[in-house]
């Protein structure tokens, strides 16, 4: 009998993250998902029992409570992948970039919550299950943590590029658990929350000329969650259609 791989994906209710969760579904893959909004009803596995959670990430309180409100709805004790792509980045009241002497501490703290902290806790406590399927992690970083973008404020940008800091210490320390840690940074993607001004982006900065898809997003998180990556761990890989070059 062929073994069900299990996946947990943050902020999978839209964008990246539902569309990674999708592909795991299609793979035929039990995914638990967490987010803080409902599920769409098109969502395949949005009918099922015990396989979502509504978090606000942003709140330290109920990371807290995460792994343990997650831990039953593997029903085993292994976890074949963890997707931590969960993300926020705020705007300013009209729409322009936050930046580091105008933003206020709370907001720095609830970005944190959720792009770096829920990270750690959810990565730290599914050790074990982790472990026990030789399974893989991957962080959604961004090209904001490399250079300063013109719509991702500056606590966005220093949490990603802590995450992508994260994901190499990670990587070292459960190598010995035989799990592979690794992280992906987007460049402009195509999705619903794109900034006005993006096409000039795509216009200029952007090689390929074009706006990446969320398949193909999905595509590079599923092939580090397959054995075809198992000599690969510690790395960060961008997919920008080669804006940071």
């Amino acid at each position: 009998m062929i073994e069900q791989k299990t996946a947990i994906v943050t902020g999978a209710s839209r964008g990246i993250g539902h569309a990674i969760a999708a592909r795991f579904k299609q793979r035929g893959w039990k995914v638990i998902t967490v987010s803080r909004q409902t599920l769409p009803a098109s969502c395949p596995w949005s009918l099922e029992e015990n396989t979502h959670i509504a978090l606000d990430l942003s709140d330290l309180s109920q990371i807290s409570k995460m792994v343990d409100a997650l831990r039953p709805m593997i029903g085993s004790s292994k976890l074949h992948a963890l997707v931590n792509n969960a993300g926020v980045s705020p705007k300013g009241e009209c729409g322009n970039r936050i930046n580091s002497l105008t933003t206020d501490l709370q907001t720095w703290q609830a970005m944190y919550n959720t792009n770096f902290f829920a990270p750690l806790a959810l990565t730290r406590g599914f050790a074990q299950e982790l472990s026990n399927a030789r399974g893989s992690v991957v962080n959604l970083c961004s090209i904001a943590g490399y250079q300063v973008h013109p719509f991702a404020g500056s606590a966005y940008a220093t949490s990603k590029a802590a995450l992508a800091s994260l994901t190499r210490e990670m990587a070292n320390d459960m190598a010995p658990l035989n799990v592979r840690v690794n992280a992906i940074a987007p460049g402009e993607i195509d999705t619903d929350i794109l900034s006005p001004g993006t096409a000039d982006i795509v216009r200029t900065q952007i090689p390929m000329r074009r706006l990446g898809k969320t398949s193909e997003v999905a595509d590079l998180v599923e092939f580090l969650c397959s054995d075809r990556a198992s000599y690969i761990t510690g790395a960060e890989i961008p997919i920008d259609g080669g804006q940071r070059v």
